[in-house]
């Protein structure tokens, strides 16, 4: 049993040393690779890097946007339906100004205000709708803000490290040639710091095409969340338009009867 517990703990001792100096050697050569590339791979690094980081803090920056809009929105719509009346929404709507059911709303509202003051059946329920479109395409505008710029780099990022990479490759072969060695020794390193720019620029594009689909989702939701509310908000202005019952009118005064006068 003794020895068996003395081997055990020095295999257990001899597999760490073991396994450090490859990973240690693996990070050294990739560093020394980036600190010896030449100017061309070594800008091509220093754009990818930048454009990496915009990408990212475009991503973050909509995913908080965006669940804040989520979260606004169903506190909204659940306010929405528990009143009974649209003025107690109006006065509270700016509470939950993140949401983009709020400018479906405002817009509505005040379109029907100034049809007939919001009371009774809309005179022209196709302004009603016109006007929910409207606060939609342009809620949604904004919320697509700078959603462009990530599929730019989604879209640029792997050509710009192949473009480091074929210059590398050129810079490779020409030393080769100035050298007169014909070597897998010789043309190797300039290779693969050269293909270090290709790994940088899949790097930069695979989150930020992943980063563009999700929040692409996200705003079709959004959109179609907003399609529904209008369509809720105009059948409630109706049904409660008929609802409300009329008022009695005022009973209008008989005109006189004409009296002739003979003379």
């Amino acid at each position: 049993m003794v020895w068996t517990l003395s081997l055990a703990l020095y295999f257990l001792q001899e597999d760490p040393s073991a396994a450090a100096p490859p990973a240690a050697s693996n990070t050294s050569a990739l560093v020394e690779m980036i600190h010896n590339s030449g100017p061309v791979a070594f800008a091509v690094l220093v754009i990818l890097l930048l454009a990496s980081i915009f990408s990212w803090a475009i991503m973050f920056s909509k995913w908080s946007s965006f669940s804040r809009a989520h979260t606004q929105s169903q506190r909204f719509v659940r306010a929405f339906r528990k009143s009974t009346r649209l003025s107690e929404i109006a006065a509270v709507a700016d509470q939950f100004r993140p949401s983009p059911l709020v400018a479906v709303f405002t817009e509505i509202h005040d379109e029907y205000q100034r049809q007939n003051g919001g009371r009774g059946l809309p005179r022209n329920p196709v302004a009603l709708e016109r006007a929910a479109q409207t606060a939609s395409s342009e809620a949604l505008t904004t919320m697509e803000s700078r959603m462009t710029w990530l599929a730019t780099i989604a879209a640029i990022a792997p050509f710009i490290g192949l473009f480091g990479t074929v210059m590398g490759i050129i810079d490779a072969f020409h030393g080769l040639g100035t050298a007169g060695a014909a070597t897998l020794r010789a043309v190797a390193p300039g290779i693969s710091e050269a293909l270090i720019t290709t790994a940088a620029g899949l790097v930069v594009a695979i989150p930020a095409v992943v980063g563009y689909n999700q929040l692409t989702a996200r705003l079709r939701e959004f959109a179609a969340r907003m399609d529904d509310f209008g369509r809720e908000l105009l059948n409630a202005i109706e049904n409660a338009a008929m609802i409300t019952p009329s008022q009695p009118q005022p009973p209008q005064p008989q005109p006189e009867e004409i009296r002739r006068r003979n003379f």
